[in-house]
């Protein structure tokens, strides 16, 4: 058997932490099977290098090897691509062409990001697993072929699967030995010693002075959080090398070339409110804010039509309070309690205490005296609900035009739609 040693040496892996001694050690015992593989790991840590790894210490190792990545290939062409095609069998297919399947029979096909496959693609490659078998597109002739599979992931195949998003069948075929490749986060003993050998290849490259970290550098590398991984530190490596004036790379230089850990800016949830409530994530509380001052400010243009149509409100303006405009356009919403234009005085804007549909009794040409109020709902879904039905009769029940009517997006009116149960 391979030492673990010798195995580094060859491939450029570098590290010495349990966890990848590990995986090196499983992908090493089951490079002289035939046995599936399923490669699992965070995005850049080098999943395809293990791949390399089985296929070099396989009895295969003479035969060819091809790397897919199934994210990549559009879903129209993937079993194309895969399994081939007969002339005339899609429009384009001015030839008959073999599929990697067929070229790559007898070594090792390297399916990466297997998550991302079509569920049809899934039922044709479980056929290949269990019996060697697949058909071309187009075609109804059964061919045979002898592939190993090695496929690699960054999803939750399993959760995956359970979500119907990957079948199972597949999922407990291909992981007949699954080798778990641990983020850079889990190995930071070996951050320096990968860092060091990309600043010195970098520096053979560029024909400069390698560039060194002084301890506040250092401890900041290794605490980092590399969402990247092995990827994002070979980026960082190469821009130091590249870019840095000074050979001694300092805590606070270094900390230019790092992205802000935290690039998530948006409010997040309240320790009161569930996670799995009608605001599941931050992104959904703006919309809803968005959407809710949109409105007030439509309200308010509404207000301003109707003074310019009905010359009697004209002297309205002035004889209102700041009370009474907070009090008619305050949000009631009970998700963030944000009180609109409270600092807005009332002669810089007229306004109406109600709607234009309640009627207000002037005693006089220039004064207002007193006026009557019609009780009604002031509830703020109600009011939505009625704007939308009107909108929906003005326009005869044409999405968009209601939509742009009420300065909102055809999907947040079809969603208004269902939420308020509107027959249109």
């Amino acid at each position: 058997m391979a030492d673990i040693q010798s195995i580094k040496n060859r491939f450029g892996i570098i590290g010495n932490s349990p966890a990848l001694n590990y995986a090196l050690q499983v992908a090493i015992q089951v490079a002289a099977t035939d046995l599936s593989v399923l490669i699992v790991g965070e995005s850049g840590v080098g999943k395809e290098s293990f791949s390399q790894i089985i296929h070099a210490l396989s009895s295969r190792k003479h035969n060819a090897f091809i790397a897919v990545n199934c994210g990549a290939i559009p879903e129209g062409t993937i079993d194309s691509e895969l399994f081939g095609h007969e002339k005339g069998s899609f429009t384009g297919a001015v030839d008959s062409r073999k599929g990697y399947f067929e070229t790559v029979s007898g070594g090792t096909i390297f399916l990466d990001e297997i998550g991302e496959m079509p569920l049809g693609t899934q039922a044709r490659l479980l056929r290949v697993l269990e019996a060697g078998e697949y058909i071309r597109v187009g075609s109804s002739k059964v061919q045979k072929t002898d592939v190993r599979v090695i496929a690699a992931t960054n999803k939750d195949l399993y959760e995956s699967a359970q979500n119907g998003k990957f079948r199972k069948d597949l999922y407990y075929r291909l992981s007949t030995v699954p080798i778990r490749v641990p983020a850079l986060k889990e190995r930071k003993e070996d951050i320096p010693l990968l860092f060091r050998k990309f600043v010195v290849d970098f520096s053979e490259r560029y024909k400069t002075t390698p560039v060194q970290l002084d301890d506040e550098a250092k401890n900041l590398l290794i605490n980092y959080h590399w969402a990247g991984n092995v990827r994002e530190l070979k980026n960082i490596a190469e821009q130091l090398s590249v870019l840095s004036k000074q050979q001694i790379i300092t805590g606070p230089e270094l900390q230019q070339f790092l992205p802000e850990k935290s690039g998530n800016r948006l409010p997040v949830l309240s320790s009161s409110q569930p996670a799995n409530g009608e605001f599941a994530n931050e992104r959904e509380i703006l919309y809803k804010l968005f959407f809710d001052m949109k409105k007030d400010v439509t309200e308010l243009k509404k207000m301003f039509l109707e003074i310019l149509k009905n010359p009697s409100l004209e002297n309205m303006a002035a004889s209102f309070t700041s009370e009474s405009l907070q009090r008619d356009h305050v949000l009631n919403s009970s998700d963030y309690n944000t009180p609109v234009l409270q600092n807005i005085q009332p002669a810089a804007l007229p306004s109406v205490t109600q709607s234009s549909n309640q009627p207000v009794i002037i005693s006089g040409k220039n004064d207002i005296h007193e006026h009557e109020e019609v009780e009604e709902s002031l509830n703020i879904n109600d009011k939505e609900k009625e704007l939308i039905i009107k909108a929906l009769k003005k326009h005869r029940g044409k999405r968009k035009d209601a939509s742009l009517d009420l300065g909102i997006s055809e999907r947040t009116l079809y969603r208004k739609l269902k939420e308020y149960d509107i027959d249109e």
